[in-house]
């Protein structure tokens, strides 16, 4: 672990270094308050602020970032999230940028849990308008990044692709084996051919401490059911449950859902009415889907159950960004994995334009006055370059009014 605390604050001068931690503290929750929409959606929001507005990464590190992170169990948004703070500020930059993104749903749900249970938000307006901001955001980033990222004719076809078969078969296991797919054909396609320099990804993280990272997973994932097995009561049962949940899972998002059930329901840590309520409360907030497991906790041990749930979930995340990042830039410059990734961005953009669809676009656009508001967002951001926080505002203002018209 001494490798670790090392390379945990990057050489930057500590004044420097302060001020770019205290940055991504700043950005990441202002994301953390401000991106609805699930993790698709939490993707779009990020390039648009790390990649097009502060030029943290250039687009095809930022999907490569994607790429790698798709591979690995766990809440793929939250761990791009995770990466781009360790660009940015190394280890505590990756720590910050995960409790600025996280926290404000964390809070949100536990006051859920404590004081807003029973209440029926589904049918509010405001969240109809917040379901047509995400869409406007996909469709955004799913036109900026096809047109770097899919722009000829080999590229498009295999986004097309990816998104039909994303439809048709919906699984976790179908999008890993398409990106797989992919990365095969741009093997095939592109060996041989350079594509434009990319800047290595600043990883201070030495690769020692990267394996042990990878061995402390694994060993967790081992040891948590056994010594479970000598303590039925405390919060090593819970901690387990939740750590298992984060790691066993891949797609994240509502992918996690049916697993935290199987843990919860049957144990009779909360009822099948609460979890329902809670999966709701989940839907209403900004950040990642996986703080639902805060919501979970608080209902079985209150706030320290709630602390419990929330950091076993997220551990397997740090645990696999920090452990295989060291290892990316390496992977990236070999000609024959830049031929593969060249494939596997083009798949990135379909399975974003699948998403745009289903269950964005058939959630969220219903009527001809939802393809409206749709259309006047995408506008104030493609044409006006309108924060998002201020498109999320008029989105859930525009939801409130057509639901109050109608």
């Amino acid at each position: 672990m001494e490798s670790l605390q090392n390379n945990a604050s990057p050489n930057y001068g500590t004044k420097s270094y302060l001020r770019r931690l205290a940055e991504v503290g700043i950005v990441s929750a202002k994301l953390g308050l401000t991106s609805f929409g699930g993790p698709i959606a939490h993707l779009a929001y990020f390039r648009d602020e790390y990649v097009v507005r502060r030029k943290w990464l250039d687009e095809t590190s930022y999907a490569d970032l994607v790429a790698l992170c798709q591979f690995l169990p766990g809440p793929a948004s939250s761990q791009v999230g995770i990466g781009i703070g360790i660009v940015r500020a190394g280890l505590w930059g990756g720590l910050t940028a995960w409790l600025g993104f996280t926290l404000p749903s964390v809070i949100a749900l536990v006051m859920f849990a404590y004081l807003m249970h029973g209440f029926d938000i589904a049918g509010s307006g405001w969240i109809h308008g917040l379901k047509i901001v995400a869409v406007a955001i996909v469709a955004h980033a799913v036109s900026g990044m096809g047109q770097k990222l899919a722009s000829d004719r080999s590229r498009a076809t295999i986004a097309v692709l990816t998104a039909s078969v994303t439809l048709l078969w919906q699984s976790a296991v179908t999008q890993v084996l398409l990106i797989v797919l992919a990365g095969l054909i741009g093997l095939r396609l592109y060996r041989g051919t350079v594509r434009a320099e990319s800047p290595d990804l600043r990883i201070r993280i030495g690769r020692k401490a990267a394996v042990s990272c990878l061995i402390l997973f694994g060993a967790l994932l081992i040891a948590l059911p056994i010594f479970r097995q000598t303590a039925v009561t405390g919060w090593l049962p819970l901690f387990d449950s939740f750590y298992r949940a984060g790691s066993l899972v891949f797609g994240g998002g509502h992918v996690v859902l049916p697993l935290l059930e199987r843990e919860v329901v049957p144990t009779g840590w909360v009822s099948q009415e609460q979890f329902i309520a809670g999966y709701g409360a989940a839907q209403a907030v900004p950040g990642p889907l996986f703080t639902f497991a805060s919501y979970l906790g608080a209902m079985t041990g209150g706030i320290g159950g709630a602390l419990v749930a929330t950091a076993a979930i997220f551990t397997p995340a740090f645990l696999l960004v920090v452990g295989t990042l060291p290892f990316w830039n390496s992977l990236r410059r070999s000609a024959n994995v830049q031929a593969a990734l060249t494939g596997v961005q083009a798949a990135v953009v379909g399975i974003l334009l699948a998403a745009l669809y289903d269950p964005l676009w058939t959630t969220a656009i219903r009527a001809p006055v939802d393809f409206a508001l749709v259309s006047i967002l995408f506008m104030m951001l493609a044409f006006w370059k309108l924060p998002p926080w201020i498109v999320v505002a008029a989105g859930a203002a525009g939801g409130a009014f057509i639901h109050w018209i109608a």
